[in-house]
């Protein structure tokens, strides 16, 4: 109570009134330390320097903001579902976490109209919006603590804005896809980082490609290793659909790999 009245009165003389309003709405608590939230809404792309005149943004925020929605979309599936496999549990986890599902949250809570982004950055990187989701969380951790950011996650993410039965059925995730298709028939995949490099507004650009069976199957490029990682995942996808040879290729590294040696 006490700590709601200092925070009170801290809002009330602050030139961030806005943004403590804001963040109230969202998530029901007054922020204890603003310029953790202020951090979170700034993207890579805009020259922003702390006290110490150190090139800041949010990227260190939405490292750690991603493990905590980890560990807590994990826990919550753990206990929710106690009848249901390891494999139904780290597929959901996935697409709870995916990019679309964060950028579609992110926009959901207006996050994206707080991020302080370059015009080229905004119209370009359709992720901007998740990456606040997971750079917003790490700002509520580390002001908070992991209850608090346990409950934001519980409650305004997962039970206020994600149909996990719908999700469920859904199969934007082709990682996952992938990766069940090569359980399902013993083949062997690796995702190898083949280049990084930045665009014209210094964002960096990683190009991924995946290899099944020793075999190369596709690459594609992305913002993040997990954009690059899904791309290059849809076109090998694509490609075993499309390309019989292909496919017969591949299987074949399987039961190469099975031979016993003689």
């Amino acid at each position: 109570m006490f700590n709601g009245i200092i925070s009170f009165i801290k809002l009330l003389s602050s030139k961030d009134k806005g943004l403590y309003v804001f963040i109230h709405d969202l998530t029901g608590f007054y922020p204890k330390n603003i310029e953790l939230y202020k951090l979170a809404f700034v993207h890579r792309s805009m020259p922003v320097k702390d006290a110490n005149g150190n090139w800041v943004n949010n990227e260190r925020l939405e490292y750690l903001g991603d493990a905590v929605l980890d560990l807590v979309v994990a826990a919550y599936l753990y206990h929710h579902y106690p009848d249901k496999h390891e494999g139904f549990l780290t597929s959901t986890r996935a697409k709870i976490v995916q990019r679309e599902s964060l950028n579609r949250i992110g926009k959901l809570f207006h996050l994206d109209q707080h991020v302080k982004a370059s015009s080229h950055s905004s119209s370009h990187n359709s992720y901007i919006s998740g990456n606040a989701v997971e750079a917003f969380v790490g700002a509520i951790y580390l002001d908070r603590g992991y209850d608090c950011a346990q409950k934001f996650i519980e409650q305004k993410i997962i039970r206020d804005n994600i149909d996990i039965v719908s999700l469920v059925n859904t199969e934007k995730n082709f990682k996952s896809r992938l990766i069940e298709w090569t359980q399902k028939y013993h083949v062997v995949i690796e995702y190898e980082l083949v280049d990084t490099y930045c665009d014209t507004e210094n964002n960096p650009v990683f190009r991924t490609a995946v290899l099944l069976g020793g075999i190369y199957a596709a690459d594609a490029t992305g913002y993040s290793k997990k954009e690059s990682h899904q791309g290059a995942s849809k076109k090998a996808l694509e490609r075993l659909k499309s390309d019989q040879v292909f496919y017969e290729q591949v299987v074949a590294t399987a039961a190469a790999t099975e031979s016993p040696n003689l």
